[in-house]
Formats: structure tokens, sequence, C-alpha cells
């Protein structure tokens, strides 16, 4: 198993200076290589390889336009090769979208392999810097003086913090003790999560209580002139405020996913079609502030390590219009109603306590048939398909035989 351990990083200014000179070369290599495999592939219709940047980028070394690209690091550029070609891989396999070009205003990341960096008595010596490169260890539970990392990542972003981030391979984890608890999630936007227990996780809505702050910087920077140093500086603040709302985004949904890991064996959940209900102008900067996909992946990793089941149901199965009691199938049920009463057997549903119970009874039926599958099994619905909504999709409801 790799795990990354990342910590703020505090380079002198002649290590600055040689990371950013780095950066530009991985930048300017990047982009003038996927320039080139693009118009490969569409004016005469060629692939291009691995092999083939490969030796463009030795080409380029040569000359006297891109000669600087020998002064730093050959190990970065090569890296940045590799992932351009995994990319392209991914997008050709449907799992990604087309690789874009790098803009030196985005966030900047060098990666270097063990032939570029050495660590000795916990300091760390990257190649064409002088003397150690300073960070702040804040994992109190591993010992930085026995650590063997595999990678080494520099980074810088917009705000201007540095961060040096290692990649180690090491054991899987003992699994978690078995709770024999099973629970089922409802994400939402008022509430973030319902359990299945009648647990509410509110949402914390980082965006939107920083929002204020946020509009202000930005008006100011709207202000300065493009080009200019105060532009510049008006920029980092706007970077360090949406930095903020970040880290607390991504701190709370690392805490959510932990709690609910330790609690139950296995956890059911939907497969929201987060794309598509971005679409909705009302609702798109809520559902964003969310994070659900962040939290889907959080939950398949830890899951995985802890030893846990994750099943993650179809978007299509009527969680919130099917009476838990007795599966009564309501023919509509507006997104303004947050309580109902079942026509049949009488029984007053929450809206999303209703629907995590009915998407944790799919999982276990997903999971009697699956023994041993983690993650990844689907409840189908039947029928033709339907056009996909901007709000939570849920097929109408199928007349049953009397």
């Amino acid at each position: 198993m790799r795990t990354a351990y990342k910590c703020r990083a505090y380079p002198t200014p002649e290590q600055a200076a040689v990371f950013s000179r780095t950066f530009g070369c991985v930048r300017l290599v990047w982009n003038r290589t996927l320039a080139e495999r693009h118009a490969a592939y569409h004016q005469r219709g060629e692939r291009t390889s691995y092999r083939q940047t490969d030796a463009a980028l030795t080409g380029w070394k040569r000359t006297a336009e891109l000669a600087f690209l020998s002064e730093v690091s050959s190990v970065p550029l090569q890296q940045t090769l590799r992932h351009q070609h995994t990319a392209f891989a991914n997008f050709f396999a449907g799992r990604a979208r087309y690789p874009r070009f790098k803009s030196r205003n985005a966030r900047q990341s060098a990666h270097y392999s063990r032939s570029a960096f050495r660590m000795k008595d916990g300091a760390l010596h990257v190649a064409k810097t002088n003397g150690p490169l300073p960070f702040a260890w804040s994992f109190g539970s591993v010992d930085i003086a026995t650590l063997n990392p595999t990678m080494v990542v520099i980074s810088r972003d917009p705000d201007g913090r540095w961060y040096v981030t290692f990649a180690v391979d090491t054991d899987l984890p003992e699994p978690l003790e078995v709770t024999g608890h099973e629970i089922g999630i409802d994400l939402g936007v008022k509430d973030f999560a319902v359990t299945s227990d009648g647990q509410r996780i509110a949402n914390p809505q980082h965006l939107d209580r920083r929002a204020r702050n946020l509009a202000r910087y930005q008006r100011r920077m709207a202000r300065c002139q493009r080009g200019s140093a105060n532009r510049r500086k008006a920029k980092a603040k706007v970077a360090r405020a949406h930095r903020k709302v970040r880290n607390a985004r991504v701190d709370f949904l690392h805490r959510t996913s932990t709690n609910l890991v330790r609690a139950a064996d296995t956890i059911v959940i939907e497969d929201l079609a987060v794309k598509n209900m971005l679409r909705n102008r009302s609702l798109a900067r809520a559902i964003s502030d969310c994070g659900w996909g962040e939290f889907r992946r959080q939950l398949e990793y830890k899951a995985e390590r802890a030893g846990r089941t994750l099943v993650v149901i179809d978007r299509w199965y009527p969680s919130s219009k099917t009476c838990s009691a007795c599966g009564h199938l309501l023919a509509v049920l507006g997104l303004s109603t947050r309580h109902w009463t079942c026509p049949t057997c009488r029984t007053r549903h929450d809206r999303d306590v209703n629907a995590a119970k009915n998407i944790l009874a799919a999982g276990r039926a997903v999971a009697e048939g699956n023994l041993g599958d983690a993650c990844g099994a689907d409840v189908r619905r039947q029928g033709p398909s339907l056009p996909q909504s901007a709000v939570k999709q849920e097929p109408p409801a199928v007349r049953r035989p009397a």
C-alpha cells in the first residue's frame, strides 16, 4: 500500500529559485509535448508514444532555444512525460477528460524519484539544490529518520505556500474489529448526510460562510490593473481565502468518513450523478460545496484499508419515494416535501431517514449476493432508460398489480 505524507516546506531563497525554474521547465515540457501530440493526431492521424516524447525532449535540450532545460533536474521532466502518457491512457479508456495545458497561475509541482533526492537522518536533499530542504514534520506516530520514500513531490500553491509530499510504500494495516453494525447513508444539501439510524450530519457550508470575504477580495482584484504588483497581491489574497475553504472542507470530509468507517462493518451509499446535478443553477454552488465525490473516494479507500464493505447502489433506485415499512411506491414526491405519510400502512416518514433505510435494505440485498465484494455493487433499475434531470434522479412510479 502506498501512503503519502504532505507537510509544509520552507525553502531558502536559492532553493525557491531552483524549484521555480523547475516548475517552469515542467510546464513548458508538458504544454509543448501536448501541443505536438495534438497536432500529430489531428493533422496526420498519428499517435505519439512515450518513447517519441522522450526522444523529442532530448532533442529540445540540444537546441539553443531550449538549452536551459538542462539546467534543472531531468527527473521531473521525465516524470511529466510519464504523467501525460498516463493521462492520455485514462482519456482513451474513458476514465478522465482530455488533458489540458498547464497555467503558471495554477498549482505548480515537480515529482522527484529516488535518483533525484536523498534522505539522511530525516533531512531531505533534492537534486540541483544546496543544503537540506527545511520542512515541518507533523506526524508524531512516524519517525522521520526511518522514512524511506519512493517519491518526493515539491509543490507551490497559488497563494505562495510551499509543500513537500513523501510517497511511502507501507504494509496493509490490520482490519478494524467487527462491530456487527450496518448503515445506509443518504447524502443531501440541507443535511450533508442522514444515516439509517436517524443520525443527521449537518452541512457546514464552508463556501457560504466565507462568501462575503471572497467577494470582497475578488472585487479588489478586479479593480487592479492587469500585470501590476497590486493585482498579484490581491490574487494571492483570493487564493488564500479559497485555500481556507478547501482545507476546512477536506478536514470535515475526513472526520466524517473516518467516523462512519469505524462505526459500521457495511456502508451503503448511492451512486449520485454529481456532474448532471450541477446543471441545476439553483443548486450547483451548494452541491459543489458538499464535496460528495471526494467523500465517496475517501470512503472507498478507507473501507478497503479497514476491512469494511462499501456497497454503492444505482442512482435510479427510488429510495425517497419507497415506503421503508411496506414497500409502497409513491407516484410523485416533490423536493419540497420533507415528510410524508404512506397511503398503504399509514406510516409517517421523514424523507431523508426513509431514504437511508431503503438504501441500507438495497445494499443488504446486494451484499448477500456478492459476498466479499468490497465496493461497486449496483442495484439496477428495470425498463427503458429515462432522461437524466439536474436534480436527484429517481424513476417514476410503476403501478403494481392489485
